[in-house]
């Protein structure tokens, strides 16, 4: 298992290298605004603007712009945004956020995925069946932002109710605020992401119900209840862990969208503003930020697949 483990964090890092060198020269060859005339203003006079590009190390090599880049992700010092704050300081603001939407988010896709999935199969070709196969259906089908649209208008037009999105309360401050202004977005990315858990619960229930084992577990006189939840179910999770873990990953990279749209200042939300602004070492850092949290959650189910299966080893 040591040695799995530490094969895969050399592949891994030789991967984010590569994908650093991808994303910093990407970036620069885009098409777009200047990025110091963009954080330079309207009136900017063309000493300033000279003076800006010389703060953004824009005037530098591009090596010299990299390795610059990388000694701050090293080292953490991540310099300074366009409000003058500092990087670091806004990932230790915004990150709590985005966690507490991943985690919600999460709360709501296992809650329904799984379960529904389970009914699903286990009542194949039954009225359940073809609606939570229809739910399913419309979940993936439907955009999450345009639901996210409907779940601030019409309340707001029929009721008068809107969630708190002026700023982000936390749960310290004010509990009931906090989960009126997660919950909705949390719901909205969990449907969503749950009718894919659905489908493929309901599949890989499907599948190992028929299988060998699960037919000597009942000649042997297991119930109904042991058979499903102690044979089947935990044999089923391998692909459904898979799906959860990405959905996880994309989540605590930042659900952009509903962020913006629900007003979460989330790390979503930020790396936006970066893109638009074109701040080059913002973007940059934010986007090996979540690179790194989808490798280390793929590497985190793949230890979880031996203890779903115990046949699995690693080598």
């Amino acid at each position: 298992m040591q040695q799995y483990i530490a094969r895969r964090v050399i592949q891994s890092t030789v991967m984010l290298v590569v994908l650093s060198v991808i994303v910093f020269m990407l970036l620069r060859i885009a098409p777009g605004a200047d990025p110091a005339r963009i954080r330079c203003g309207l009136t900017c006079t063309d000493e300033r603007y000279h003076t800006i590009r010389q703060e953004m190390g824009l005037d530098d090599s591009y090596f010299s712009q990299y390795m610059h880049w990388a000694k701050q992700i090293v080292t953490g010092s991540l310099g300074r945004d366009w409000d003058g704050g500092t990087v670091a300081a806004q990932m230790r603001k915004r990150l709590p956020v985005t966690f507490e939407l991943m985690l919600f988010t999460l709360m709501v896709t296992v809650g329904i995925g799984v379960p529904f999935g389970m009914l699903s199969a286990l009542f194949r070709n039954s009225p359940i069946d073809f609606l939570v196969r229809f739910g399913a259906a419309m979940g993936l089908a439907v955009p999450s932002f345009w639901i996210a649209t409907l779940v601030l208008l019409i309340p707001l037009k029929e009721w008068g109710y809107a969630p708190p999105i002026t700023t982000t309360i936390s749960f310290f401050d004010s509990p009931w605020d906090n989960l009126r202004q997660f919950v909705p977005p949390a719901i909205i990315l969990g449907a969503v992401a749950a009718a894919q858990v659905m489908r493929l619960t309901r599949s890989a229930m499907l599948e190992v119900m028929f299988k060998d084992y699960i037919r000597t577990a009942r000649s042997k006189g297991l119930g109904n209840t042991a058979v499903i939840f102690r044979h089947a179910l935990r044999n089923s999770l391998i692909p459904v862990a898979t799906v959860v873990g990405l959905q996880a990953a994309g989540e605590l990279g930042g659900a952009v969208i509903i962020e913006n749209i629900f007003n979460l200042q989330g790390i979503g939300k930020y790396t936006l503003e970066a893109l638009t602004r074109k701040d080059f070492m913002i973007t940059q850092t934010m986007t090996m930020y979540i690179a790194v949290i989808v490798v280390a959650m793929n590497l985190v189910v793949d230890l979880a697949y031996a203890w779903l299966d115990p046949r699995i080893r690693y080598t």
